[in-house]
């Protein structure tokens, strides 16, 4: 019913207000990691209108209130309001549930107000809906988009979130605004570089081993490589993207991974779906148009794989070491298929131990940081703090495995053919196991970061360690 005292209440939005995110593309992403086949009964769902489109899909999920991006400028404006005796209510476009489980876990609220199966609560329907509550101009409102124009006409005053479109601007011309919220300025270009995770790239230099090995590098062989290169990375950008659209809710209970533009909420949800697709799209399209069948054959398998882990092997214990080893074999192999070089037994299975040891490092890493925490499991994984000691002990037992293995390599009849003096790669054998001994040694004094590749690429001895092996094999051949 109207407002009968003149009394002036504080309404804010939800998305990207409130929060810095949109709970309907959260619902969203979390019902299709439950269930990917729900992307076919979506659209159903549409043809009834948006509020039966939030209907299915809140109905169907459930979403921790802890776990997301609050934007804390709202929060103490609320705070600040509700100090001095004014009441607070929020009012939002998402589903009446989350809207009601928010205001349970913040208790800021006096009221809430939110989308139910006959209303979608946006632009007019909630300028309405404010109105019959509290009539107008008898409410202040805190606000992002421009559908909320239509809400501050009929309030007293206005909050803006300026998204950096100069929304405060538009809002001035018809009503008061008491304050423009702005984010710290990020650029938008930097904040996608680092999601795509362009450093990550790094690992698909695996694709010119084969060649290397076989000492096959000229100009046409180099192209190929380098067109493979870029098809991989492209393809490696779409899935991590994807799995850090599906992991929102255990990546900001990570000490590091909250820093992640889609998790802290400085990328929009938006971005990462729509740009998923194109990096896929442009990854196999080079692969195609540019390489031949056996590469995209390759490429294909690498994509099932991750994707696979993205659902569910990520959350299996060892299944999901033993996926990302193959991962990095999977590379080796597309560079050979890029080439048409045949791969080494050898190569392989020093590929499958030496990264078995590397994706083992990775898991280890994350139970410190777990365990410092205070935390009993690993979010989103199988693993609990316990299972540190057998972890390590898995993890050395394959380094040592894939030195060995490069020992034998060193010799076997094979490497006698295509090196004068193969006696040479004994030295890149101490050097392999000096360098994986240092690396578990850092990881267990906690000094490792979450991706050892990563670490390696910013490591002053690995890069000292790595010309060495370069001389090394320079001699072998010469």
């Amino acid at each position: 019913m109207p407002n009968s005292t003149n009394e002036i209440v504080l309404v804010t939005d939800l998305d990207h207000t409130l929060i810095k995110t949109d709970m309907l593309y959260e619902a969203f992403l979390q019902l299709i990691k439950a269930n990917p086949f729900y992307l076919i009964v979506i659209p159903f769902w549409l043809l009834s209108g948006k509020s039966k489109l939030k209907e299915e899909i809140f109905s169907r999920v459930e979403i921790d209130p802890a776990a997301l991006p609050y934007r804390q400028s709202i929060i103490e404006i609320i705070k600040d309001a509700k100090n001095k005796g004014q009441k607070i209510y929020l009012a939002t476009a998402s589903h009446q549930k989350i809207a009601d489980d928010i205001s349970n876990y913040l208790d800021l609220f006096d009221g809430v107000f939110g989308t139910h199966k006959n209303l979608n609560l946006k632009g007019k329907n909630k300028a309405e809906k404010l109105i019959n509550e509290f009539g107008e101009n008898s409410f202040e409102y805190i606000g992002d988009n421009k559908a909320d124009l239509k809400i501050w006409e009929k309030s007293s005053a206005a909050y803006v979130v300026d998204l950096g479109v100069g929304l405060h601007k538009k809002a001035e011309k018809i009503v008061k605004v008491k304050q423009v919220i702005k984010d710290e300025k990020k650029s938008f270009l930097k904040l996608f570089i680092k999601q795509i995770r362009v450093y990550q790239w790094v690992k698909n230099l695996l694709l010119f081993i084969p060649a290397l090995g076989a000492h096959q590098l000229d100009s046409d062989i180099i192209t190929k490589i380098i067109t493979g290169f870029f098809s991989f990375s492209f393809i490696a950008s779409s899935v991590y993207v994807t799995n850090d659209l599906l992991d929102l809710a255990s990546d900001r209970v990570h000490p590091r991974k909250k820093n992640r533009p889609l998790a802290s909420g400085d990328l929009s949800l938006i971005t990462g779906i729509i740009s998923a697709p194109l990096l896929l799209f442009a990854g196999f399209g080079i692969g195609v148009l540019f390489l031949d069948i056996s590469f995209f054959i390759t490429l294909v398998i690498y994509y099932v794989i991750t994707t696979l882990y993205s659902f569910k092997f990520k959350r299996l214990v060892i299944l999901d070491i033993l996926t990302l080893a193959s991962l990095y074999t999977i590379r080796i192999i597309a560079g050979g298929a890029a080439v048409s070089v045949e791969i080494s037994p050898w190569l392989l299975a020093f590929s499958m131990f030496f990264f078995l040891s590397l994706a083992l490092v990775k898991r280890y890493t994350e139970l410190l940081v777990m365990k410092d925490a205070n935390k009993e499991k690993a979010s989103g994984r199988g693993y609990e703090v316990g299972d540190s000691d057998l972890v390590r002990g898995f993890g050395t037992a394959s380094a040592y495995i894939s030195v060995l293995v490069f020992a034998l390599y060193a010799n076997s009849e094979q490497i006698m053919k295509l090196y004068n003096e193969p006696y040479y790669f004994w030295g890149i054998a101490v050097l392999l196991m000096y360098w994986i001994t240092r690396i578990w040694f850092l990881a267990h004094r906690g000094k490792m970061t979450d991706d050892p590749i990563v670490f390696t690429v910013k490591d002053k001895a690995s890069w000292l360690i790595g010309l060495f092996i370069a001389v090394i094999g320079v001699l072998a051949v010469y």
